[in-house]
Protein backbone atom coordinates (compact mmCIF):
# COMPACT_ATOMS: atom_id res chain seq x y z
CA UNK A 1 0.00 0.00 0.00
CA UNK A 2 1.45 3.22 -1.25
CA UNK A 3 0.35 6.33 1.06
CA UNK A 4 -1.44 8.93 -1.27
CA UNK A 5 -1.99 6.66 -3.95
CA UNK A 6 -3.67 3.70 -1.97
CA UNK A 7 -4.19 5.38 1.25
CA UNK A 8 -4.22 8.77 2.53
CA UNK A 9 -2.33 9.74 6.06
CA UNK A 10 -4.63 11.20 8.73
CA UNK A 11 -2.77 12.13 11.99
CA UNK A 12 -5.06 12.01 14.77
CA UNK A 13 -3.03 13.83 17.24
CA UNK A 14 -3.07 16.98 18.53
CA UNK A 15 -1.00 18.99 20.96
CA UNK A 16 -1.36 20.23 24.64
CA UNK A 17 -0.83 23.81 23.19
CA UNK A 18 -4.58 23.81 22.00
CA UNK A 19 -6.03 22.04 25.11
CA UNK A 20 -9.56 23.20 24.31
CA UNK A 21 -9.22 21.28 21.14
CA UNK A 22 -7.58 18.14 22.16
CA UNK A 23 -9.80 17.94 24.61
CA UNK A 24 -13.07 18.29 22.74
CA UNK A 25 -11.74 15.13 20.13
CA UNK A 26 -10.74 12.80 22.84
CA UNK A 27 -13.92 13.08 24.44
CA UNK A 28 -15.44 12.35 20.90
CA UNK A 29 -13.53 9.53 20.57
CA UNK A 30 -14.35 8.38 23.79
CA UNK A 31 -17.78 8.91 22.82
CA UNK A 32 -17.84 6.64 20.24
CA UNK A 33 -16.68 4.19 21.30
CA UNK A 34 -18.49 4.34 24.70
CA UNK A 35 -21.80 4.79 22.25
CA UNK A 36 -20.52 1.60 20.20
CA UNK A 37 -20.80 -0.35 23.45
CA UNK A 38 -24.14 0.81 24.61
CA UNK A 39 -23.45 4.15 27.14
CA UNK A 40 -25.02 6.76 25.81
CA UNK A 41 -22.95 9.53 28.23
CA UNK A 42 -19.09 8.99 29.12
CA UNK A 43 -19.98 10.60 32.70
CA UNK A 44 -21.38 7.24 34.13
CA UNK A 45 -18.05 5.68 33.83
CA UNK A 46 -15.58 8.65 34.33
CA UNK A 47 -15.32 11.91 36.23
CA UNK A 48 -14.67 15.40 35.28
CA UNK A 49 -11.37 15.67 36.85
CA UNK A 50 -10.47 11.83 35.52
CA UNK A 51 -10.96 12.75 32.12
CA UNK A 52 -8.95 16.51 32.09
CA UNK A 53 -6.45 14.31 33.90
CA UNK A 54 -6.60 11.89 30.89
CA UNK A 55 -6.26 14.45 28.34
CA UNK A 56 -2.79 15.99 29.92
CA UNK A 57 -1.51 11.86 30.81
CA UNK A 58 -2.11 11.40 26.92
CA UNK A 59 -0.32 14.76 25.56
CA UNK A 60 -3.41 14.86 23.27
CA UNK A 61 -2.01 11.25 21.70
CA UNK A 62 -5.61 9.36 21.51
CA UNK A 63 -3.34 6.17 21.20
CA UNK A 64 -2.21 6.84 24.60
CA UNK A 65 -5.00 8.38 25.44
CA UNK A 66 -7.12 5.13 25.02
CA UNK A 67 -4.36 3.01 25.99
CA UNK A 68 -4.23 5.32 29.49
CA UNK A 69 -7.52 4.94 29.70
CA UNK A 70 -8.09 1.14 29.23
CA UNK A 71 -5.19 1.09 32.21
CA UNK A 72 -7.17 3.47 34.27
CA UNK A 73 -10.33 1.17 33.96
CA UNK A 74 -8.25 -2.02 35.25
CA UNK A 75 -6.93 0.47 38.18
CA UNK A 76 -10.67 1.33 39.13
CA UNK A 77 -11.53 -2.14 39.29
CA UNK A 78 -8.62 -3.58 41.35
CA UNK A 79 -8.86 -0.52 43.63
CA UNK A 80 -12.65 -0.82 43.91
CA UNK A 81 -15.28 1.93 45.22
CA UNK A 82 -13.31 4.75 46.49
CA UNK A 83 -13.83 6.73 49.24
CA UNK A 84 -16.34 8.91 47.59
CA UNK A 85 -18.66 6.17 47.35
CA UNK A 86 -18.16 5.91 43.04
CA UNK A 87 -17.74 3.54 40.85
CA UNK A 88 -16.62 5.83 37.86
CA UNK A 89 -12.66 5.93 37.26
CA UNK A 90 -11.40 8.92 38.56
CA UNK A 91 -8.35 11.28 39.06
CA UNK A 92 -5.97 9.43 41.06
CA UNK A 93 -7.32 5.79 38.87
CA UNK A 94 -5.61 7.91 36.27
CA UNK A 95 -2.31 9.23 38.06
CA UNK A 96 -1.48 5.91 38.76
CA UNK A 97 -2.48 4.33 34.90
CA UNK A 98 -0.08 7.28 33.62
CA UNK A 99 2.65 6.43 36.29
CA UNK A 100 2.66 2.70 35.11
CA UNK A 101 2.60 4.00 31.98
CA UNK A 102 6.26 5.42 31.93
CA UNK A 103 7.77 2.11 30.82
CA UNK A 104 6.18 1.89 27.82
CA UNK A 105 7.51 5.26 26.61
CA UNK A 106 11.35 4.99 27.73
CA UNK A 107 10.65 1.65 25.66
CA UNK A 108 9.99 4.01 22.96
CA UNK A 109 12.87 6.32 23.42
CA UNK A 110 15.33 3.24 23.57
CA UNK A 111 13.38 1.94 20.46
CA UNK A 112 13.22 4.82 18.24
CA UNK A 113 16.75 6.17 18.70
CA UNK A 114 19.35 5.32 16.15
CA UNK A 115 22.06 3.71 18.61
CA UNK A 116 22.96 3.56 22.23
CA UNK A 117 24.88 6.88 22.52
CA UNK A 118 21.71 9.02 21.44
CA UNK A 119 20.12 7.19 23.60
CA UNK A 120 21.91 7.88 26.70
CA UNK A 121 21.77 11.51 25.82
CA UNK A 122 18.49 11.48 25.42
CA UNK A 123 17.87 9.69 28.78
CA UNK A 124 20.22 12.39 30.22
CA UNK A 125 19.20 15.60 29.18
CA UNK A 126 15.62 14.01 30.22
CA UNK A 127 16.93 13.14 33.28
CA UNK A 128 18.14 16.82 33.68
CA UNK A 129 14.83 18.44 33.08
CA UNK A 130 12.85 16.39 35.12
CA UNK A 131 15.55 17.30 37.60
CA UNK A 132 15.08 21.16 37.07
CA UNK A 133 11.17 20.83 37.30
CA UNK A 134 10.93 18.53 40.14
CA UNK A 135 13.83 19.13 42.50
CA UNK A 136 14.65 22.35 41.51
CA UNK A 137 11.21 24.17 41.04
CA UNK A 138 9.45 21.66 42.06
CA UNK A 139 6.77 22.26 39.26
CA UNK A 140 5.58 20.62 36.24
CA UNK A 141 6.63 22.97 33.52
CA UNK A 142 9.66 24.94 32.10
CA UNK A 143 10.60 27.33 29.51
CA UNK A 144 13.10 27.77 26.98
CA UNK A 145 14.53 30.18 25.16
CA UNK A 146 13.12 30.51 21.28
CA UNK A 147 16.43 31.78 20.10
CA UNK A 148 18.60 29.04 22.04
CA UNK A 149 20.11 26.49 19.78
CA UNK A 150 22.18 23.54 20.11
CA UNK A 151 22.58 19.74 20.65
CA UNK A 152 20.88 20.14 23.92
CA UNK A 153 17.66 21.84 22.36
CA UNK A 154 17.91 19.44 19.57
CA UNK A 155 17.39 16.80 22.18
CA UNK A 156 14.57 18.47 23.73
CA UNK A 157 12.86 18.70 20.70
CA UNK A 158 13.35 15.21 20.21
CA UNK A 159 11.83 14.82 24.12
CA UNK A 160 8.65 16.29 22.68
CA UNK A 161 8.14 14.23 19.46
CA UNK A 162 8.44 10.75 22.08
CA UNK A 163 5.85 12.45 24.00
CA UNK A 164 8.05 12.51 26.91
CA UNK A 165 7.77 16.72 27.34
CA UNK A 166 5.03 18.58 25.85
CA UNK A 167 5.05 21.84 24.25
CA UNK A 168 2.10 23.58 26.06
CA UNK A 169 2.76 27.42 24.91
CA UNK A 170 4.65 28.92 21.92
CA UNK A 171 5.12 32.26 22.62
CA UNK A 172 5.60 33.69 26.32
CA UNK A 173 6.75 36.68 27.63
CA UNK A 174 8.52 36.43 31.27
CA UNK A 175 9.00 39.80 33.56
CA UNK A 176 12.33 41.67 33.27
CA UNK A 177 13.39 39.99 30.29
CA UNK A 178 12.00 42.31 27.54
CA UNK A 179 12.25 41.15 23.74
CA UNK A 180 12.30 37.95 24.76
CA UNK A 181 10.37 34.87 23.91
CA UNK A 182 10.17 31.45 25.45
CA UNK A 183 7.95 28.25 24.43
CA UNK A 184 6.25 26.58 27.75
CA UNK A 185 6.80 22.82 28.04
CA UNK A 186 4.88 20.34 30.09
CA UNK A 187 6.68 17.25 32.08
CA UNK A 188 4.75 13.99 31.09
CA UNK A 189 2.38 13.40 33.41
CA UNK A 190 4.30 9.51 34.35
CA UNK A 191 7.02 11.57 36.13
CA UNK A 192 4.82 13.32 38.63
CA UNK A 193 1.50 11.15 39.06
CA UNK A 194 0.87 7.49 40.53
CA UNK A 195 3.47 5.95 42.43
CA UNK A 196 5.81 8.97 41.73
CA UNK A 197 3.47 11.92 43.03
CA UNK A 198 4.93 14.80 44.74
CA UNK A 199 3.76 16.09 47.83
CA UNK A 200 3.36 19.82 47.63
CA UNK A 201 4.12 19.76 44.11
CA UNK A 202 2.47 23.26 41.86
CA UNK A 203 0.83 22.21 38.76
CA UNK A 204 0.35 24.72 36.38
CA UNK A 205 -2.92 24.58 34.65
CA UNK A 206 -1.92 26.28 31.92
CA UNK A 207 -4.90 25.01 30.04
CA UNK A 208 -6.83 27.97 32.70
CA UNK A 209 -7.58 31.36 32.48
CA UNK A 210 -4.90 33.54 34.24
CA UNK A 211 -2.41 30.39 33.89
CA UNK A 212 -0.30 33.15 31.86
CA UNK A 213 0.88 34.79 34.97
CA UNK A 214 1.91 31.57 36.42
CA UNK A 215 4.19 31.01 33.25
CA UNK A 216 6.00 34.27 33.19
CA UNK A 217 8.00 33.85 35.82
CA UNK A 218 12.07 34.10 35.34
CA UNK A 219 12.86 30.80 37.54
CA UNK A 220 10.94 28.90 34.98
CA UNK A 221 13.78 29.29 32.77
CA UNK A 222 16.10 26.17 31.81
CA UNK A 223 19.58 27.06 30.51
CA UNK A 224 20.67 24.45 28.15
CA UNK A 225 24.44 23.72 28.27
CA UNK A 226 26.32 25.27 25.37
Amino acid sequence: MKLGDDADDIDLDVTLEKYSLAKDFLKKVLTKFSSEAGISNISDFITDGAFDRLVLASGGVARDFLSIFRRSIDVAREKGRGPSGTDKVSAEHVNIAAGEYDSSKREELRRDTSDGVEATSLESVFIKLKEFCLEKNNTNCFLVNKDEQGKEIDYIHELVDLKLIHLVRSRVTVSGRPGQIFEAYMLDLSQYAGARKRRNLKLIEFWRDGANEELRRALLIYKPES
